[in-house]
């Protein structure tokens, strides 16, 4: 009887591994069908994923867009008013009172291109950085045309005289650094 049992023990055990090698090999069929579906679905529905961000980041840059365009169109505004505002034509003219000498003058220009700048200095947010730099560049070359000019004149020297020295180098310029500003401001203005 023994004999049997153990027949009957490896024909159950024989028949066990070949159950677990049968029951392995339909588990990874199962696995590897069951990844083909995943990959399969993810490739079908990866577009339409795709296709419905693009359209919540349309709908972001919209909305973006629609509540930073008064403040750009603001930040031009204010950038053109500057560059009006320190260019020695209107400058000049705006601050000049009678009996002033050149040193007060220089002292006032001054003073008040840096309030200008001061006062707008926050646009930069909404300019492009090539912008702001032309701004910033118009702003330093004033205060550096105005200290040049001053160096100049003689100590004790009007504000007339002043005025004069710095008109006369502006129209040595073969264009004028302000309508230079100008033309980027309203590149800004036009890719708006």
């Amino acid at each position: 009887m023994q004999k049997f049992v153990f027949l009957n023990n490896s024909f159950l055990l024989l028949s066990y591994n070949m159950d677990i090698v049968s029951l392995l090999t339909d588990v990874l069929k199962l696995v590897i069908a069951g990844a083909i579906l995943i990959f399969l679905i993810y490739f079908v529905f990866r577009g339409y994923f795709d296709r419905y961000q693009n359209i919540q980041v349309r709908n972001y840059k919209v909305i973006l867009n629609k509540e930073l365009l008064p403040l750009r169109l603001q930040a031009l505004e204010r950038m053109t008013l500057f560059i009006e505002r320190i260019n020695p034509s209107n400058l000049l003219l705006r601050l000049h009172t009678p009996g002033m000498t050149a040193k007060q003058m220089q002292i006032l220009v001054l003073e008040d291109i840096r309030a200008e700048y001061q006062h707008n200095v926050t646009q930069q947010l909404y300019l492009s950085s090539e912008a702001w730099s032309i701004v910033k560049r118009v702003k330093d070359d004033t205060v550096t045309l105005i200290n040049t000019s001053i160096n100049e004149l003689p100590d004790g020297s009007s504000a007339v005289e002043l005025s004069k020295i710095v008109f006369a180098k502006l129209e040595t310029l073969e264009q004028s650094p302000y309508d230079l500003a100008m033309m980027v401001v309203k590149s800004q203005y036009q890719e708006l």
